[in-house]
Protein backbone atom coordinates (compact mmCIF):
# COMPACT_ATOMS: atom_id res chain seq x y z
CA UNK A 1 0.00 0.00 0.00
CA UNK A 2 1.32 3.22 -0.73
CA UNK A 3 1.71 6.33 1.51
CA UNK A 4 -1.18 8.10 -0.40
CA UNK A 5 -3.12 4.96 -0.20
CA UNK A 6 -2.35 4.83 3.91
CA UNK A 7 -3.34 8.62 3.62
CA UNK A 8 -6.14 8.53 2.02
CA UNK A 9 -7.76 5.49 4.29
CA UNK A 10 -6.71 7.95 7.19
CA UNK A 11 -8.94 10.45 5.89
CA UNK A 12 -11.35 8.28 5.09
CA UNK A 13 -11.63 6.91 8.95
CA UNK A 14 -11.47 10.33 10.22
CA UNK A 15 -14.33 11.88 8.51
CA UNK A 16 -16.21 8.57 9.29
CA UNK A 17 -15.72 9.17 13.10
CA UNK A 18 -16.38 12.80 12.60
CA UNK A 19 -19.74 12.24 11.18
CA UNK A 20 -20.05 10.26 14.18
CA UNK A 21 -19.22 12.13 16.71
CA UNK A 22 -21.63 15.09 15.57
CA UNK A 23 -24.29 12.59 15.66
CA UNK A 24 -23.94 11.79 18.63
CA UNK A 25 -23.42 15.30 19.98
CA UNK A 26 -26.69 16.63 18.14
CA UNK A 27 -28.28 13.97 19.79
CA UNK A 28 -27.14 15.12 23.03
CA UNK A 29 -27.57 18.42 22.21
CA UNK A 30 -31.43 17.45 21.39
CA UNK A 31 -31.96 15.86 24.76
CA UNK A 32 -30.51 18.95 26.74
CA UNK A 33 -32.55 21.22 24.85
CA UNK A 34 -35.42 19.48 25.41
CA UNK A 35 -34.93 19.42 29.15
CA UNK A 36 -34.93 23.15 28.93
CA UNK A 37 -37.96 23.30 26.66
CA UNK A 38 -39.57 20.61 29.17
CA UNK A 39 -39.23 22.56 31.72
CA UNK A 40 -40.95 25.55 30.32
CA UNK A 41 -43.49 23.23 29.37
CA UNK A 42 -43.83 21.81 32.80
CA UNK A 43 -42.47 18.19 31.86
CA UNK A 44 -40.96 15.92 34.42
CA UNK A 45 -38.78 13.21 34.60
CA UNK A 46 -40.24 10.47 31.56
CA UNK A 47 -42.33 13.30 29.95
CA UNK A 48 -39.28 15.02 28.96
CA UNK A 49 -37.42 12.12 27.57
CA UNK A 50 -40.04 11.39 25.58
CA UNK A 51 -40.33 14.56 24.28
CA UNK A 52 -36.55 14.65 23.72
CA UNK A 53 -36.67 11.24 21.61
CA UNK A 54 -39.63 13.34 19.33
CA UNK A 55 -37.41 16.09 19.33
CA UNK A 56 -34.24 14.09 17.72
CA UNK A 57 -36.87 12.35 15.91
CA UNK A 58 -37.44 15.42 14.23
CA UNK A 59 -33.81 16.59 13.82
CA UNK A 60 -33.17 13.32 11.75
CA UNK A 61 -36.54 13.19 10.23
CA UNK A 62 -37.08 16.40 8.70
CA UNK A 63 -34.81 19.41 8.00
CA UNK A 64 -32.36 19.51 11.06
CA UNK A 65 -32.63 22.52 13.11
CA UNK A 66 -35.05 24.32 11.02
CA UNK A 67 -38.01 21.57 11.83
CA UNK A 68 -35.98 21.46 15.69
CA UNK A 69 -36.88 25.23 16.07
CA UNK A 70 -40.60 25.38 14.36
CA UNK A 71 -41.27 22.32 16.75
CA UNK A 72 -40.00 24.05 20.06
CA UNK A 73 -41.67 27.54 18.89
CA UNK A 74 -45.40 25.71 17.89
CA UNK A 75 -44.85 23.21 21.68
CA UNK A 76 -44.44 26.59 23.68
CA UNK A 77 -46.61 28.36 21.59
CA UNK A 78 -49.58 25.94 22.67
CA UNK A 79 -48.51 26.97 26.48
CA UNK A 80 -48.39 30.63 25.64
CA UNK A 81 -44.90 30.69 25.70
CA UNK A 82 -43.96 33.36 23.13
CA UNK A 83 -39.98 33.18 22.04
CA UNK A 84 -38.06 33.95 18.94
CA UNK A 85 -36.60 31.74 16.36
CA UNK A 86 -32.90 33.73 18.04
CA UNK A 87 -33.58 32.86 21.39
CA UNK A 88 -34.65 29.27 20.05
CA UNK A 89 -30.93 29.58 17.90
CA UNK A 90 -29.09 30.59 21.08
CA UNK A 91 -30.46 28.10 23.05
CA UNK A 92 -29.29 25.18 20.37
CA UNK A 93 -25.67 26.86 19.87
CA UNK A 94 -25.19 26.92 23.63
CA UNK A 95 -26.67 23.54 23.94
CA UNK A 96 -24.58 22.06 21.62
CA UNK A 97 -21.36 23.47 23.11
CA UNK A 98 -22.60 22.25 25.76
CA UNK A 99 -22.92 18.44 24.54
CA UNK A 100 -19.71 18.39 22.61
CA UNK A 101 -17.53 19.39 26.12
CA UNK A 102 -19.67 16.55 28.00
CA UNK A 103 -18.16 14.40 25.09
CA UNK A 104 -14.75 15.38 25.19
CA UNK A 105 -14.93 14.53 29.02
CA UNK A 106 -16.49 11.45 28.60
CA UNK A 107 -19.70 12.24 30.33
Amino acid sequence: MTTFDEREKGEERKFAMDEENLFKARARRDRLVAQWAGDKLGLKGAEIETYAKGLLGTDIEKHGDTAVIAKLKLDLAAKSISISDQQIELVLREKMIQAQEEIKQGR
